[in-house]
């Protein structure tokens, strides 16, 4: 994965830190769906307005970042070319800390910004098949997310 989100997410997610300084639950999912998110629209290493905009839309509405967290995470997504070599370290923190509805409404998120362009890059349907296997999701929940996005575009 990307060398600056990484060290992004060893700052915040750090289980070191004292308790009043850790990061709670819901902070870890919204970070880490942000992660895969940019991870998925730098997939296909063209990254477009459409793409840009459905990532920022989802930030926004779906997991509700601070400013500063989400400035931080799309810097870092325009400054870094793709190094995907394993999302173990992200998929992880999902099956540790998602829900199963949870882990469907990120594959949702992740179709959405995959449909974004209009063009479903064989790169994006790879990631996305990754990241649904590593999440432990079905093919059935791969093909009804995709499904579900799609008929509402």
């Amino acid at each position: 994965m990307l060398k600056k989100i990484q060290s992004f997410f060893e700052t915040h997610l750090n289980p070191n830190v004292a308790p009043s300084q850790q990061v709670s639950r819901d902070h870890v999912v919204k970070l880490t769906s942000s992660a895969l998110l940019i991870e998925l629209m730098q997939s296909d290493n063209e990254v477009t307005k459409e793409e840009q905009a459905a990532v920022l839309k989802a930030l926004k509405d779906s997991f509700k970042l601070k400013q500063d967290e989400l400035d931080e995470l799309l810097e870092l997504a325009k400054s870094e070319v793709e190094d995907a070599t394993s999302l173990h370290q992200f998929t992880s923190l999902v099956n540790e800390h998602y829900q199963p509805e949870e882990k469907k409404e990120l594959l949702e998120a992740l179709w959405y910004v995959a449909f974004a362009d209009g063009n479903i890059d064989r790169y994006e349907d790879n990631l996305i098949r990754r990241i649904c296997e590593l999440i432990h999701l079905s093919h059935a929940d791969f093909i009804q997310a995709k499904l579900k996005v799609q008929a509402s575009r």
